[in-house]
């Protein structure tokens, strides 16, 4: 697995380092998101020392919104980067307790400076034309209180 792993940031590496110095490349790590569902759990330990600290992204778009995702202590591998916490479900319409975030945030700063983190959804409204299960203006909501935290969160900032 480690060797395919650094194959695969190797050539990832080999494509970044020739794009134009203005132009930013993210990544999102996807857990899966058909109609509210997903396909597979578990904390980002096996590929955060490979990845993290050696793909040359600008940002990682990561997935939080519940427990199978794993703790933060991954996070410790990430160099110079965005972390953008997916602590916001795009699953269900359930808005989530804005304090209980910020104090999820507050968490992700034992191991990431709070300047280079950010806030989303764990993942898009739709990855597929389905959709999931969730209303148009249950989305708006959603990015709302994302709006919400986040200005508070990095009013300082």
């Amino acid at each position: 697995m480690d060797e395919v792993g650094r194959k695969y940031v190797k050539m990832i590496n080999q494509i970044i380092d020739a794009k134009p110095a203005d132009m930013t490349i993210t990544m999102h790590i996807c857990r899966g998101n058909f109609r509210s569902t997903w396909f597979s759990s578990g904390g980002y330990e096996p590929v955060a020392d490979i990845l993290f600290k050696n793909c040359h992204v600008d940002g990682f778009f990561l997935e939080y919104d519940s427990d199978r995702s794993g703790d933060f202590r991954p996070l410790s591998f990430i160099q110079n980067q965005r972390v953008v916490l997916g602590l916001i479900t795009s699953k269900f319409p359930e808005l989530e307790d804005p304090e209980a975030v910020k104090a999820r945030i507050q968490e992700a700063t034992t191991y990431v400076p709070l300047d280079q983190l950010c806030l989303s959804t764990q993942c898009g409204f739709s990855s597929t034309e389905e959709g999931n299960k969730i209303t148009d203006e249950d989305q708006w909501k959603k990015l709302a209180l994302i709006k919400e935290i986040a200005e508070e969160v990095w009013k300082d900032c």
